[in-house]
């Protein structure tokens, strides 16, 4: 008793010493006047701003809702002579067709009011009797929504389940009828509720379920199209009929008639109705229908695509817009779409992929190989895109150029391994690095793609890039360059944005592209560009300008992109000799795939286990990157050669048939002169095994002193092409070497990708 009340004086101390002599009740009425004070705060600042929304300006505006719904848009491209065309029109899942008030039956309109909101003529946006009453019932987790709040839902697409979204729906409904009469509101639900098989619209709904115009709808069908919107797939007719005879009877119809909308009569008539459907024994479609439904089956092809694709997500970002409310405004914003598309390369492209063309026979096999590939030009313009081998499933399929990163082996070397070390000034055209794996953690990495662990020899980066060995770039990116510089340039300069920094920054994705998900062919293709356009990266774009249907609103502008500089104009032609020398040198893994007649920068890649097939490359008009593999990591087998460089080639030597000669262009900080296969450096007078490459006049090798004549090494597999040159040189690059011993633990590094 007394460590109780020795305890209760000290929590009436404490009280005490916070309100001195205050009793506990008056305490206790204090905070309680606090609490409600603020809650009568926090209630009056919530009913201001509804107050001042609902008179506010039009949040939602119908008339332009509308305007948009009731237009196609339209993609045009440009022929070869330079004149427009029309492209496609677009349709989507979405079956959709805007009709006014007038057309719709008195009963279908009357069947929804029953059935959804039967206080609807009367209200204000909201009808807060049913509101409350769900409120108390189950906390707004099902209906209470009246045709306004619906709609504001179907146009904004926000349809969450939390309080926030709730408030924002309720001023928005307030807001749209101070400003539009029922009428208008009631027109545009009709217009927009979802009524299931990809129907919007009670026009489209009957087209879809009776194959009827709205106008012909009788009361029963009124009370079928009615009774969808609760649960779109479990009410279909055609999925359950069952189940739509249950809430058109039981619900709509009877609803119906307790509103005075039908009399007994009317209604025992649609009680006793017949219903044929569309895909009732008794329905006989029309030839127009016929023809109709086979125009919405026409498959798109994949440009087609990556623009609707690409004006989704623009939408999405630049303005605000859900996805929902981006594809709406795609196919029913009445847009005038200029694509960029070069409409002979497509077609080429097109025609290999469809028809399988250079593809292996896999006719009898459960799996079949896919391929995607990206064509661009050097500003950023996609002329030809194509995600999928054989027909074309569907619209807006999966686009694997775009979409499908894979892990690219050894073409992605050039971007974060040798472009960064030129560019840092650390390696030249003929800087010598030796050709052998490494210790680490016991045991020795990488191997090279032909099995070996190097030759030990040294060999010049001209040579390592030519031959993809896997050696080379791994002593580059661990010991010189380093991997967050790596990683920096990929990312940052490159623009590659499917790494993963936990997983990338390591030798073996950064040095053989044994990434954690990989790149697609549209960012491998954009980064490459920088090669042949002087070191500048652009976005890729695949249209030039979106507008509105009168053109009196520009939504997108590409025609003047501008790119970002992002390696020097040397690095960027050095790298363009280097890939050059991919498919000229006797030993270079590109040389079968050289465009005929022009000038053709490349790299190969392949993953471990041959899962992956890479040939990225470029002529002075165009650059594009091949993936070929399975969409399921399986080994590429029984196929000579490289498969995506026979369909790099197959495309490109078709584009390129009428042509002019063409060479890349080549700014005056680089230039071409002779070296010294023993040392690196520029050759002297007495070196007797002389190579030719390109340097940049910022890090010009020094001239050899080491030589003193003699004759050719018997491992010396450069190019002796003789040119002049008049550069100075600056600075001295000739060997790299790396410690014997890695001291970081890589997890996880295959060996054999090339």
């Amino acid at each position: 008793m007394d460590k109780k009340r020795k305890s209760n004086n000290k929590g009436g101390s404490v009280v005490a010493s916070l309100f001195g002599n205050v009793r506990p009740k008056t305490v206790i009425i204090s905070v309680l006047a606090v609490i409600a004070l603020t809650g009568i705060i926090i209630v009056g600042y919530i009913l201001g701003y509804m107050i001042s929304y609902t008179n506010g300006d039009v949040a939602i505006d119908l008339n332009e809702y509308q305007a948009n719904q009731s237009q196609t848009s339209i993609i045009y491209a440009y022929d070869e002579n330079g004149e427009i065309f029309e492209l496609q029109r677009l349709h989507g899942d979405e079956n959709r067709i805007y009709v006014s008030l007038d057309e719709i039956p008195k009963h279908l309109q009357n069947a929804f009011i029953a059935l959804e909101d039967a206080r609807f003529p009367n209200h204000k946006g909201v009808d807060w009797i049913r509101f409350v009453a769900v409120f108390v019932k189950d906390k707004l987790s099902t209906g209470g929504s009246s045709i306004t709040q619906q709609l504001v839902k179907n146009i904004t697409g926000e349809r969450e389940a939390n309080f926030v979204r709730k408030f924002h729906e309720i001023c928005n409904a307030l807001n749209l009828e101070k400003n539009f009469d029922k009428d208008e509101i009631l027109e545009a639900y009709l217009n927009t509720l979802y009524l299931g098989s990809g129907c919007y619209g009670v026009k489209t709904a009957c087209e879809k379920y009776f194959g009827k115009d709205v106008s012909e709808i009788n009361i029963a069908e009124a009370a079928c199209i009615a009774s969808i919107t609760k649960a779109p797939y479990t009410y279909n007719p055609l999925v359950n009929p069952e189940k739509n005879r249950e809430r058109q009877v039981g619900e709509c119809l009877d609803a119906m008639l307790d509103e005075g909308y039908i009399t007994q009569a009317e209604y025992d008539e649609a009680v006793a109705y017949k219903m044929v459907f569309t895909n009732s024994p008794e329905y006989v479609a029309d030839e127009e229908e016929v023809e109709e439904e086979s125009t919405q089956n026409e498959i798109w092809s994949f440009y087609v695509d990556f623009v609707v694709d690409t004006l989704v997500d623009e939408f999405m970002t630049e303005y605000d817009m859900s996805e929902r409310q981006a594809t709406q405004k795609i196919y029913y914003g009445g847009l005038q779409i200029y694509a960029a598309l070069d409409v002979a390369a497509q077609e080429v492209l097109d025609d290999v992929y469809t028809n399988r063309r250079t593809f292996p026979d896999e006719s009898r096999k459960d799996v079949q190989s896919q391929s995607a590939m990206t064509i661009m030009d050097y500003s950023g313009r996609v002329i030809a895109i194509c995600g999928e081998a054989g027909e074309k499933s569907g619209n807006r399929c999966l686009n694997r150029a775009a979409d499908s990163p894979r892990q690219p082996g050894s073409s992605i070397k050039p971007l974060s391994t040798y472009a960064p070390a030129i560019e840092e000034k650390l390696v030249t055209w003929s800087t010598r690095i030796q050709d052998k794996a490494f210790a680490y953690n016991g045991s020795l990495w990488p191997k090279n793609y032909t099995g070996d662990k190097g030759t030990g020899a040294y060999v010049t980066v001209q040579n390592a890039l030519a031959r993809s060995l896997n050696t080379v770039p791994a002593r580059i990116v661990y010991n010189t360059l380093g991997l967050k510089k790596s990683y920096g340039y990929l990312v940052n300069s490159f623009n590659i944005s499917t790494t993963v920094e936990k997983y990338d920054v390591a030798p073996a994705p950064l040095a053989t592209g044994a990434m954690r998900y990989g790149i697609t062919t549209l960012e491998m293709a954009a980064a490459y560009a920088a090669f042949g356009n002087g070191g500048k990266y652009y976005e890729p774009y695949c249209y030039y300008k979106v507008t509105n249907s009168d053109g009196s609103i520009v939504y997108f502008d590409n025609a003047s992109a501008e790119g970002k500089q992002i390696i020097g104009e040397d690095t960027a032609d050095i790298m363009c000799e280097l890939l050059q020398s991919v498919t000229t040198d006797s030993v270079g893994t590109g040389k079968p795939y050289k465009i005929s007649g022009f000038q053709t920068m490349a790299k190969t890649g392949t993953t471990s286990d041959d899962y992956d097939r890479w040939f990225v490359g470029g002529t002075p008009y165009y650059v594009a990157a091949v993936w070929y593999g399975y969409d399921l990591n399986k080994t590429v087998s029984n196929v000579s050669g490289n498969p995506s460089g026979k369909i790099f080639k197959k495309v490109m030597d078709k584009i390129h048939e009428d042509l002019p000669d063409k060479e890349f262009p080549k700014s005056s900080i680089v230039s071409e002169k002779k070296y010294c296969r023993v040392t690196g450096l520029i050759a002297g007078s007495n070196c007797y095994s002389i190579g030719t490459g390109w340097y940049s006049l910022k890090n010009m090798p020094l001239t050899c002193t080491s030589c003193s004549g003699g004759h050719k090494p018997d491992n010396d597999t450069g190019n002796d092409n003789e040119v002049t040159t008049n550069a100075e040189p600056e600075t001295t690059v000739g060997f790299i070497d790396v410690p014997e011993v890695f001291e970081e633990i890589i997890p996880d590094i295959p060996n054999g990708t090339e």
